[in-house]
């Protein structure tokens, strides 16, 4: 298969970030990706759907977003959207903006976390976007280069703090690893990741790390804040998703592929997690795709 839209922001070796604000009614850019990391937020843009690896929601009047994820799909589409004038003010600027070793400060230490989720995707708390609003609304505008850089840099740690804000893409889709976790949770995760297509037993996945299956339970969940069958689910239905579109393969064949033995239950569970049937997700990539 073709790449999908390969995005190249205007971001010189000097320019800390390139910022754009526009208004608009319609929402026409397809889905893309690119090196860069994006902070997009749009305001009065009820009904329009955010696609972020295999999340596809229909956001409110006021949606704010990180993706770090280098290659993650995005895009924001029309929709429902009836709205005359939305507002969008879209920020990027490049993975080595602030190096791995500042980072690794202490004073640093919530936005690296935050930089680590957003490889997913991080959908910020209505809370955070009006904690951040007024820095967000006259940021395009400042003159100062050094106070906007600044003011930047507020915006990372106020959004940092958001204890709501909350992951988009499912780890498998976007073939994301886990960062500085448990030894024994990564071992447990490595091993599903290799085995999602066969039957997976709690008993099994417990003894791979030397653990009784109860209390293994109830630290798989107090690490990763997933009960340990929704885990396996959602790899297998961000593989699923990944197979859905970047290949031609039959659903059903794709259905078993990942560890489903019953196409009407992958299908029910698909749309219950994902808003769509396996067959609708794929026509909307499909349409909205442009490869290169």
């Amino acid at each position: 298969m073709a790449k999908v839209l390969r995005e190249t922001p205007p971001i010189t070796d000097k320019d800390c970030f390139y910022i754009v604000e526009r208004h608009k009614s319609e929402f026409l850019y397809p889905i893309h990706s690119h090196q860069e990391f994006e902070l997009n937020f749009v305001e009065h843009g009820t009904g329009v759907h955010r696609v972020v690896g295999d999340s596809i929601e229909e956001i409110g009047a006021y949606d704010l977003v990180l993706v770090t994820g280098n290659g993650l799909e995005h895009a924001w589409q029309q929709g429902n959207c009836m709205e005359p004038d939305v507002r969008e003010i879209t920020i990027q600027f490049s993975d080595s903006l602030l190096d791995e070793r500042l980072l690794d400060r202490t004073q640093f230490a919530s936005i690296r976390k935050m930089f680590q989720k957003a490889k997913l995707g991080v959908a910020f708390s209505m809370t955070a976007i009006m904690r951040v609003y007024n820095y967000l609304d006259g940021l395009a505008r400042m003159e100062d280069r050094f106070e906007q850089f600044l003011v930047m840099l507020k915006i990372f740690y106020e959004l940092s703090q958001d204890k709501d804000a909350r992951t988009l893409a499912s780890s498998s889709f976007a073939d994301v690893r886990a960062d500085r976790e448990s030894r024994r949770i990564a071992k447990v995760k490595e091993y599903i990741s290799n085995h999602y297509a066969e039957d997976l037993r709690l008993e099994d996945l417990a003894a791979l790390v030397g653990m009784v299956p109860s209390a293994f339970s109830r630290f798989f969940k107090q690490h990763t804040t997933r009960t340990l069958s929704n885990y396996i689910i959602d790899i297998r239905l961000g593989n699923a998703a990944r197979l859905l579109v970047d290949t031609t393969t039959s659903i059903s064949e794709i259905c078993y592929a990942c560890g489903f033995n019953n196409l009407s239950n992958f299908n029910r569970i698909f749309k219950s997690r994902r808003g769509y049937t396996p067959r609708d997700f794929r026509a909307l990539f499909t349409k909205n795709r442009v490869y290169v």
